[in-house]
């Protein structure tokens, strides 16, 4: 009926932005090895319980290297949130890591 009050509602809680992402890596390599421990620690140290991680041997899979264009490795692809964002090398420097994916800086 109009004139009665209505209920008060809390605005729904912001979901916090969920970050899928690829490493591609040229098999068992001392440096892919790295950058895979690299990259788990970063995500697990920044992005807790919102990133996916799928990591991708260009020998095992080479069609899909060819059709994301990878020309070197160790690459990770940010795959969302939109748009996608590359980074390539050394994982091991969180600054130009989360730069590089577009997070916001960390205190």
């Amino acid at each position: 009926m109009p004139g009665e009050a209505q209920p008060l509602t809390k605005p729904a809680a912001e979901e916090p932005v969920r970050y899928s992402l690829r490493l591609f890596v040229t098999g068992a390599t001392p440096v892919c090895s790295r950058a895979v421990a690299s990259i788990r620690m970063f995500c697990d140290k920044f992005l807790k319980g919102r990133y996916s991680l799928e990591v991708i041997d260009v020998y095992q899979q080479p069609a899909l290297a060819d059709e994301q264009r990878i020309l070197a490795t160790p690459t990770l692809v940010r795959v969302s949130p939109l748009p996608f964002r590359r980074f390539v090398g050394n994982l091991s420097d969180p600054e130009r890591l989360s730069a590089a994916l577009g997070l916001a800086p960390q205190p």
